[in-house]
């Protein structure tokens, strides 16, 4: 249902792609093989200011197995992707460094071996601490191994501002996260991860992300203030103002201090998720719209007039986030693919994100 499948929430902030040449005239480089894919194609891509993947190049193994694709660097660090068929494999740049990848294409996208740099080798040794619990516990075992969640730590505790530490605060394997804001441990990781950021990376869009996510868990899970490792004061649910359909502004945090439980919905009506999504909506809003239950939907669809068609008939908050307001709204929810949907609750907090949306109707009733 998604229009990218990634199993973490990877950071959305990208350079566009044709200020690039801007940055710097040196470049990074990811080379490697692929055995058997010989004359296949790999399409390099990065996620663009709407958290889609967008190709960025493309180039052809050669006859021997091997690859190499250069691109000017982004600015900052960042996560990018080699897709083969419908497969994908993920490595971190920080700067002009090379990046090695070796791969099987019969396996491609839990296969692959990363090296080159630190944060290449750092992402590999979480790849293979995950691969073995997988392969010999299942994948729900990430959530709950010890030893695992132990190195992962020491891991991400080593650099916690570094792109492979947001990397693997929001990684998934298949629907299970490898740290849930809901569990008072992992919550005390993503707050390391958030306090890292807000001091050495304050204008990064992911810092604003990291610390409303901890700082809104934090009173569920019984962490004070005194044992608040976030440098900042607590701030409140980032704002959206948009215009409806009716032409009047729309304020997300307004609407979340009228004390009802709202869903934050990102989405695209234009695209071929877009029914099904709004159809579930639309049975949750039925269900407990007299409960205390409102919708704030975001679109952003490029074409406006197809959007007011299509949100004509809605009966929730529709609201939309034209290109000309760019990706700023989408950045400060982390929203790096579509849908994406969110929970805030009587008390104006948001409180959980739901990947799944069958699931969202058992989510939404516990704040009710």
């Amino acid at each position: 249902m998604k229009t990218s499948v990634i199993s973490l929430a990877i950071a959305a902030g990208t350079c566009v792609v044709g200020m690039l040449s801007s940055c710097s005239e040196k470049r990074w480089q990811a080379e490697g093989t692929v055995t058997g894919a010989e004359g296949k194609e790999l399409i390099l891509e990065a996620p663009n200011n709407f958290g889609q993947w967008y190709p960025l190049d493309t180039v052809e193994i050669d006859s021997k197995g091997s690859f190499k694709v250069r691109q000017f660097p982004a600015g900052h660090p960042e996560i990018y992707r080699l897709t083969l068929g419908k497969e994908s494999v993920y490595f971190p740049i920080d700067s002009i460094e090379t990046v090695t990848i070796t791969a099987d294409a019969s396996r491609f996208s839990n296969g692959y071996k990363l090296a080159g740099s630190p944060s290449a080798d750092k992402m590999q040794q979480i790849n293979e601490l995950i691969c073995k619990v997988v392969d010999s516990q299942g994948e729900q075992a990430v959530a709950y191994d010890p030893a695992l969640k132990r190195a992962l730590a020491e891991l991400i505790l080593s650099d916690p501002s570094g792109i492979v530490a947001y990397y693997t605060i929001f990684r998934r394997v298949g629907d299970t996260p490898l740290f849930n804001p809901q569990d008072k441990a992992d919550l005390k990781m993503i707050g390391a991860v958030a306090n890292a950021f807000t001091s050495k990376r304050p204008d990064d869009p992911r810092t604003g992300y990291l610390s409303q996510l901890y700082l809104s868990n934090r009173r569920s899970n019984g962490i004070s203030a005194a044992t608040d490792t976030i440098v900042a004061n607590e701030i409140s649910l980032p704002e959206i103002k948009l215009l409806d359909r009716d032409g009047k502004e729309r304020s997300l945090t307004e609407e979340a201090s009228k004390g009802n439980v709202t869903i934050l919905s990102f989405t695209a009506y234009g695209a071929e998720f877009s029914p099904a999504i709004n159809l579930e909506l639309a049975k949750i809003y039925e269900a407990n719209n007299t409960s205390g239950l409102e919708i704030y939907q975001v679109s952003v669809d490029s074409d406006e007039f197809a959007w007011r068609q299509a949100a004509a008939n809605l009966p929730w908050i529709a609201v939309f986030n034209s290109p000309k307001h760019g990706a700023k709204n989408l950045l400060q929810y982390n929203v790096t693919n579509l849908p994406a949907t969110f929970i805030i609750n009587r008390q104006g907090e948001l409180v959980e994100r739901v990947d799944d949306i069958t699931r969202l109707s058992s989510a939404v009733s516990r704040y009710l």
